[in-house]
Formats: C-alpha cells, sequence, structure tokens
C-alpha cells in the first residue's frame, strides 16, 4: 500500500503542504488515549508497551479520538521507544517513570549488539496501519517515530533525564560511539516511519521531545545530520514530515532546515514568532496544554489568537503546544476542536 487515496483530499494534508484550506486543520499531541476514559478502560491491566503490541488494541484506541472529537487527522497510538523494543534491546515503559533501559549503552560494542529494524520486526504495526487505514476512511493517519538524539537519551541515561549530563559527555567525550549510536538510531527510525507509510499512514511526525536541552552548535554538530537522514529519507516516500521538540525556540529555524515541511511549535514561543524562524513551511501549533483547564471562553478567546497568528504562515495545523494532559476533560477538547473547525477564514 502507499498513503491512503481516501484521505488525499483531506484538510489536514492540504495545510501541511501549504494549500489553502477551507477550515483550519486540528488534531492533538497524545490525543490517542491518557485522558479519554474509553481509553482507561480498554488498557486495563495491560501494559504500554504490550498494548502497542496488539494491533485490534491499537486500532481502537486510535480511533477512539477521532470518533469522539471529530479531529482532522488520527494519530498511531504507540510509543517512541517501541521499536528499540521490538529489535530486542531490553526496556519497559514504568508508569509515573516512562521508559526505562535494563543496560544503558556506554561503549560502542553496546550499539553493534543493538539490530537493525526490518519490517519482520514490526508486522504487528502493519497489521495495525492496515486495519486503521480501512476504519479513518477519508481521515489520515499519521505515523511516528522518535528523533535520534531523545532516543539516544534513554539508551545513554537508562530512562528519563533532566539534564541529559550522561547523553551530552558521550555526545562531546566520546563522538565515535555518539555517531554510531546515533546512525544505529535514524536507521531504525527511518525504517519504523517506512512501515507505517507503506501501509497507509498519510504524513509522519519526528518527535525530538528532548531537543531544547541542546544549544545550536551542538544540534548543528551532533544531533541535525543524524535528524536529516531520517527526514530526508520520510521524503523520498512522498507524505508530509512534521518534526516537532519541546523549548525549541532556539533551535526552531535548525529544525525546519533538517528537512521539515511542518515544524511544530510548542507553548513556550508565540505562534508569530515561531512562523518567523522557520522560514517558508507549514506551522504546528501551539495552544498551552493547561488552557483546557481554563474557562471555556478564556481557552477559545486564547485558541482565536493562535488561529490569526496562523494566518501568516505557508500552512497552519492547530494543535497544543506539547501533549493532552492527563487529567483533560475530553468535553473541553471536543469543545475546541469544534471552535478551531467553525472559526471563518475567509
Amino acid at each position: 500500500m502507499s498513503p491512503s487515496p481516501a484521505a488525499a483530499d483531506s484538510v489536514f494534508l492540504a495545510a501541511a503542504r501549504g494549500e489553502a484550506v477551507s477550515h483550519t486543520p486540528v488534531w492533538y499531541m497524545r490525543q490517542a488515549g491518557r485522558s479519554l476514559p474509553e481509553y482507561l478502560k480498554v488498557r486495563e491491566g495491560i501494559g504500554m508497551l504490550e498494548s502497542c503490541m496488539d494491533p485490534d488494541l491499537v486500532v481502537e484506541i486510535t480511533m477512539q479520538p477521532v470518533r469522539r472529537y471529530g479531529v482532522d487527522a488520527a494519530i498511531f497510538f504507540s510509543d517512541i521507544v517501541l521499536p528499540l523494543k521490538a529489535v530486542g534491546v531490553d526496556l519497559d515503559i514504568k508508569p509515573g517513570v516512562g521508559p526505562v533501559v535494563a543496560e544503558p549503552v556506554r561503549t560502542l560494542a553496546d550499539v553493534e549488539r543493538i539490530p537493525d529494524l526490518t519490517p519482520e520486526h514490526v508486522t504487528f504495526i502493519t497489521q495495525a496501519v492496515q486495519g486503521l487505514v480501512g476504519e479513518l476512511g477519508a481521515t489520515p493517519l499519521i505515523g511516528f517515530a522518535g528523533a535520534p538524539f531523545t532516543v539516544a537519551s534513554y539508551l545513554v541515561e537508562g530512562g528519563p533525564s533532566k539534564d541529559h549530563a550522561k547523553t551530552k559527555a558521550m555526545m562531546l567525550g566520546a563522538p565515535d560511539v555518539w555517531d554510531a549510536l546515533m546512525r544505529k538510531i535514524a536507521q531504525i527510525a527511518s525504517a519504523y516511519l517506512k512501515v507505517q507509510v507503506d501501509a497507509g499512514a498519510s504524513a509522519v511526525q519526528l518527535f525530538d521531545s528532548w531537543a531544547g536541552a541542546l544549544t545550536p552548535q551542538d544540534y548543528t554538530e551532533h544531533v541535525m545530520p543524524h535528524s536529516s537522514r531520517v527526514l530526508a529519507e520520510a521524503g523520498e516516500l512522498g507524505v508530509p514530515r512534521i518534526h516537532f521538540g519541546v523549548g525549541t525556540t532556539n533551535l526552531l529555524t535548525l529544525m525546519g532546515e533538517a528537512g521539515a515541511d511542518v515544524v511544530g511549535i510548542d507553548w513556550r514561543t508565540p505562534l508569530e514568532r515561531g512562523i518567523e524562524l522557520v522560514g517558508d513551511r507549514a506551522v504546528q501549533g501551539n495552544l498551552d496544554p493547561t488552557l483546557v483547564f481554563a474557562p471555556t471562553d478564556v481557552m477559545t478567546a486564547r485558541a482565536a489568537q493562535v488561529i490569526e497568528a496562523g494566518r501568516s504562515a505557508k500552512g497552519h495545523i492547530f494543535n497544543l503546544g506539547h501533549g493532552v494532559i492527563p487529567s483533560t476533560n475530553p468535553d473541553q477538547l471536543k469543545k475546541l476542536t469544534d471552535f478551531v473547525h467553525s472559526y471563518p477564514l475567509g
């Protein structure tokens, strides 16, 4: 298969390509799960990675927010460390902690022990995406992968980190090990995205969640070449590429230049400033995720500001400035979605 023909004319894909749209498209990072009661019910007693490897469960969870909110795109339910698990890295996602790696990467030998990813490692992904494309019809599916720096940080630190000290120590102090690790993760990410697009995903997003920890110099020298490789290979698949990081105001221009068609902008950067920084590219974002806890009229007033700012971009996809917070009231997200859809662009 190739990207879903039924979704080809979607408003989401049009905005990603910088084409005229009838309304601002909207979807939410982490919309599949987290705050939805129906998600919590189907996930009861099932571990995160186990859930991600069950095609029927992935289809159901990915569809839940599309049914409830009527968003313009679905985001594939998975986790950025899943491909590592699939190739045999000993890791687990611990509730309240995040990904934990049993034997952190320290040496070249550690890197060499990690196999390249092939489609045979993730047949359940192909199955889930094909099932989803059939159910979604004209709604596009966004595939995704973790960017090399963010995934490397989990492998080197052994889990989540606030300062990424061990990661940066390897990057600057053992550049040969770092380069080998980044090349390995770039291969895994590229292959993982290709599996999703080959099965029918219509767009991809590369999540560099922790890139905001980097200086522009370190990003340019030690990270950008590897993200660029992933994005270049995704570009050959003929789908729009979204590139997103958290706290990346100082890197937005570079993240666009790495090969993005759409640059995701977190809520810390005013959208109009982000648009200036990314050049001739579409943008995604960027309502503060906590605004769904404000009174509805406050939330929608801020959403209107975001939509107005987005008019000056090549294309604008409305989203939160990061993922849906678990305690979010789904009814507020429904009101937000309806507001964005009804907001006049003429």
